[in-house]
């Protein structure tokens, strides 16, 4: 199959969208498909007459992707454009997409998680991998995907969405219950999430929010072990629990190797393994997600799970969790993204 890996963007999660890219990338050349990398933001700057010959570019217009301790310098990114174009789709993407018979999605965070470019290439009417524009949306919604799973009796953290609250700062500091967390509505890749442990740390991350937009959710904090789980196709795949190697598992620990501590599969008993399965899965369909998806859970003291978020387009980095809970049940990385291919080639879209 002609397939155009479709990565980085201008999210936050730029980054690891080029690393999952890449890697995407070469496993399908693998495979024997002609798979490129196509960069959402930036785009091609030149194309050759026939679209067709750019399938066959060597190493598949790979670049040399890595993920650096900080979130990338999106405004750099932007000055590197060279036709400085408002649009976040770069020169020449569509053209390209068109001429593919499959985009495989390896973007992360609202440039690709949203559903904006699931419902574009929909109107174009070119196939692409994993969940549809309406539930993409709903799942990088953090306040939508909450109220579906409170109205499903999914259990999830008491939680309380605050908009445009700038002024009421102060007040809210002090009037929050204790302990929370705080964190921008449509984050990933655990940017914009704050873990504060006194009213003074309260304060500071509801400034900090701000940063990412207007709005904020404040999520009660429950303790306990930190479980993600992968839903592949109608199954999921074992649980991998994270201890981070600091205090929080922030940008760093989630991407750099030895920050963090992770156990695949989980040490948990067979009914909690499949308890953490089975959670993973009524998420995975309570939001209207296809093909794969990745749902992160509390596993409290007293043996209760909590569904945090659910993700409809995990991670594909070398360190990412889908890769290795697919690897705890036998399959290689370029066997996960054959099947997700397979996977999505049989979804039929609504145009």
């Amino acid at each position: 199959m002609k397939i155009v890996v479709l990565a980085g963007g201008i999210s936050t999660e730029r980054e690891v969208s080029l690393v999952s890219g890449t890697g995407i990338c070469r496993a399908l050349r693998e495979k024997g498909h002609r798979a490129i990398l196509v960069d959402m933001f930036l785009g091609l700057n030149t194309v050759p007459a026939n679209l067709e010959t750019l399938f066959d570019a060597p190493d598949g217009l790979c670049p040399d992707a890595a993920i650096r301790t900080e979130a990338p310098d999106l405004e750099a990114v932007r000055r590197s454009r060279p036709d400085q174009g408002p649009s976040h789709l770069g020169p020449h993407v569509l053209d390209v997409c068109a001429a593919a018979d499959m985009v495989f999605l390896g973007l992360h965070g609202e440039d690709g998680e949203d559903g904006r470019i699931q419902a574009a290439l929909d109107l174009l009417g070119v196939p692409y991998t994993g969940s549809g524009h309406l539930a993409s949306a709903v799942a990088m919604d953090k306040t939508v995907s909450k109220q579906l799973m409170d109205a499903a009796g999914i259990p999830t953290p008491k939680w309380r969405l605050l908009a445009d609250y700038a002024e009421d700062v102060d007040r809210l500091a002090e009037e929050l219950p204790m302990p929370c967390v705080v964190k921008t509505p449509g984050g990933g890749s655990s940017l914009g999430v704050y873990l504060p442990e006194d009213r003074a740390a309260l304060k500071a991350a509801l400034l900090e929010v701000l940063r990412y937009g207007s709005k904020a959710l404040v999520e009660e904090r429950i303790y306990g072990r930190e479980l993600t789980v992968a839903v592949l196709g109608d199954r999921w795949l074992p649980a991998v629990e994270t201890v981070p190697a600091g205090k929080e598992f922030d940008y760093t620990a989630k991407y750099q190797a030895g920050a963090a501590l992770e156990t695949c599969p989980a040490d948990l008993t067979p009914e909690q393994m499949a308890a953490a399965g089975e959670l993973a899965l009524r998420v995975h369909r309570c939001l209207g997600l296809e093909v794969y998806s990745r749902t992160d859970m509390i596993l409290d003291q007293e043996g209760r799970l909590w569904c945090l978020e659910a993700n409809s387009l995990p991670g594909m980095t070398p360190t990412s969790f889908v890769p290795k809970e697919a690897a705890a049940v036998g399959m290689s990385y370029a066997d996960v993204c054959q099947e997700i291919l397979e996977l999505s080639a049989h979804i039929r879209r609504r145009g």
